[in-house]
């Protein structure tokens, strides 16, 4: 499992160059934040029955950004920060999360929230190969055998959805689109290293997001087909609470405190998860492929974090 390799990483304030006594991800921690980032695509798709899918995000992130900059404030955390600070923070939260969820929205619309955790475990495949030229990583033999084991596994997964007709060939484009802004966004949060502390620059990277976003919302999507309904409000504050202010801090905690292809390694882990919660929350069907395919994404857990 991930926690032997992540906790002995030398620890590193995430985005940041300086920080407290050192904290180590542990296996709780990692466990914690598997069970929030799989289970936020359920909840999203919960969410985008009632609303559209950049007016969720918009809403979720200037609300998830304002309050924990005003914890930041309340307990001092706030640092001043540079230009070049406040730019690298701005983008790697457009990345991260504007870019990111807005196109994964977009898809799970009309693709299941179980194909959307699969699409997204790919992550480590496009970190673990851009790592080495952009961050100057390591890939080792070992490594890139996991990687691609766990890539195998996602494939039969995938190939089974949309052989079968289960899913929307649309939708999983916008995903896929939403993989590729999240493993940039990854990439950018390793190398632009910044002076904020881990709560102040997961609140700027929130609010940064969602100041891009809901204009766009505003632009394309209807205020009317928004319905508040309980499931609705529910699905919200899951998204904002636990899984923006917890699980993306839990992101980069974890991210700051590892190199990009073992952190996000963790990814691999969210096919068995996401589809788990799909099933358990929506209902979701689950191809009997599916289970074959989880076998290779645990070896390839093993190899790359062990």
């Amino acid at each position: 499992m991930p926690a032997a390799k992540l906790s002995s990483a030398v620890p590193a304030a995430p985005m940041g160059k300086g920080t407290a006594a050192p904290v180590k991800a542990t296996p709780l921690l990692i466990a914690l934040f598997c069970v929030l980032w799989s289970s936020a695509f359920a909840a999203a798709k919960i969410g985008l029955l009632y609303c559209p899918p950049l007016l969720l995000l918009g809403v979720r992130f200037l609300c998830a950004g304002a309050l924990i900059l005003i914890a930041c404030a309340l307990f001092g955390a706030l640092r001043p920060l540079s230009r070049r600070d406040w730019g690298a923070l701005i983008v790697a939260g457009v990345l991260n999360n504007a870019a990111y969820l807005g196109l994964s929205y977009t898809g799970t619309v009309t693709v299941s929230s179980g194909l959307t955790a699969v699409i997204i475990s790919a992550n480590p495949l496009l970190t673990a190969l851009l790592a080495g030229p952009v961050l100057g990583e390591r890939l080792t033999v070992r490594k890139l055998g996991g990687v691609l084991l766990g890539m195998v596994g996602v494939a039969i997964v995938l190939r089974s959805r949309l052989a079968d007709a289960h899913e929307d060939l649309r939708g999983t484009l916008f995903v896929l689109a939403g993989l590729v802004a999240l493993t940039a966004g990854t990439l950018v949060f390793k190398r632009l290293k910044t002076a904020a502390g881990l709560w102040q620059a997961s609140g700027i990277q929130s609010l940064a997001a969602g100041i891009a976003l809901l204009p766009v919302a505003l632009a394309t999507e209807n205020l009317a087909a928004v319905r508040l309904t309980p499931d609705l409000l529910m699905s919200f504050a899951y998204l904002v609470g636990p899984v923006s202010i917890g699980g993306y801090s839990l992101w980069y905690f974890i991210l700051g405190r590892s190199s990009a292809t073992e952190a996000t390694a963790l990814h691999f882990i969210m096919p068995p998860l996401g589809l788990f919660f799909g099933w358990l929350l929506l209902g979701e069907y689950i191809p009997p492929l599916d289970f074959l395919g989880v076998l290779p994404i645990a070896a390839g857990i093993w190899l790359v974090t062990r």
